[in-house]
């Protein structure tokens, strides 16, 4: 049986890899080091990270405000994908999120990514609506939310 993933806060350590992962996973379209820096010093930023026996697998920024929240980026290693380490990282995410009572939170994916799309529908995040040029190279994304019953609930949804 492989070893679970664990879900911690980001250390300043973890900044180079986090980096490797972003700029595997995004290429040209990847945060910069000093991005990842300043979320990292952000008082209202949740910056969490997965590993499994040590090594990094994975990250999720979020940003928190008075009642609603942000997810600003997440991104897994490639060896780790469709293993575990994306649910257990958000799982983690919406519990901490819910617990500092968010009443809602929001993100924003490419309209092209299907997989992402997925991944967040099951999850419970539900397209509202189209966001045209969201994107650097002009791609359109979907504004995504997802609204927990109440603050504090941390997986639960309102209809």
């Amino acid at each position: 049986m492989a070893a679970p993933f664990r879900v911690r806060r980001l250390k300043k350590s973890d900044l180079d890899g986090i980096v490797a992962i972003e700029n595997a996973s995004f290429g040209r379209d990847a945060y910069d080091r000093n991005l990842f820096a300043a979320y990292f010093h952000s008082p209202r930023t949740l910056f969490l990270v997965v590993e499994r026996r040590s090594r990094l697998c994975g990250y999720a920024i979020a940003c928190v405000g008075a009642n609603r929240a942000e997810l600003v980026s997440i991104a897994i290693d490639r060896p780790a994908r469709r293993k575990g380490a994306a649910s257990a990282l958000m799982d983690s995410l919406l519990r901490r999120v819910g617990r500092r009572g968010a009443s809602r939170i929001s993100l924003t994916v490419k309209v092209t990514n299907r997989a992402a799309r997925t991944f967040y529908a099951k999850y419970g995040f539900l397209r509202v609506r189209r966001v045209r040029k969201y994107y650097e190279d002009g791609a359109d994304g979907w504004r995504m939310v997802k609204r927990f019953s109440k603050p504090g609930a941390a997986g639960a949804t309102s209809k």
